[in-house]
């Protein structure tokens, strides 16, 4: 097929202003500076998920204890807890778990405990079928953390 010498010079011309054009696309290598750009706060570093079996020992819980990101859930009786607790644990004893749901942040790894690991096992298992799935079993309870000399408050 022959192209008349117009129709070549104009495929030309569109050739050459297509690479021109998609050259300017290309913008340059280096970012423009912004004068007034708004200045972003990044958010305060989160620590390390945690990655737990759903029975841990009194050890790995004193460990991550005091972690922002952990709560210890006390499920004894009031007597129970007042005779000594893990510092800071929340205490919502096993018979009023269905009732205190909202208590229990979901958002957070959650230790539950007890004073020999059985009720806390049952706590961790009522709350995972709640939909609780970072909630974990302090094996040995109470009577191990104290055994193995951790802090315990009054």
């Amino acid at each position: 097929m022959k192209f008349s010498n117009f129709r070549m010079t104009l495929l030309m011309a569109l050739l050459i202003l297509a690479t021109v054009a998609l050259a300017a696309c290309g913008g340059s290598s280096a970012p423009a500076a912004v004068a007034d750009a708004p200045v972003v706060e990044q958010p305060a570093a989160q620590p390390e998920a945690l990655n737990l079996p759903v029975d841990i020992n009194p050890a790995k819980t004193n460990e991550i204890r005091s972690r922002d990101d952990v709560v210890i859930l006390d499920v004894r009786e009031d007597w129970e807890y007042a005779e000594g607790h893990v510092p800071g644990a929340v205490w919502i004893p096993l018979g009023e778990l269905p009732t205190r749901l909202n208590d229990i942040p979901k958002d957070k790894t959650v230790v539950a405990v007890c004073r020999s690991g059985n009720r806390s096992s049952q706590a961790t298992s009522f709350l995972r079928g709640q939909g609780f799935d970072n909630v974990h079993n302090m094996t040995g309870g109470m009577n191990d953390w104290q055994q193995a000399g951790y802090d315990v408050e009054k």
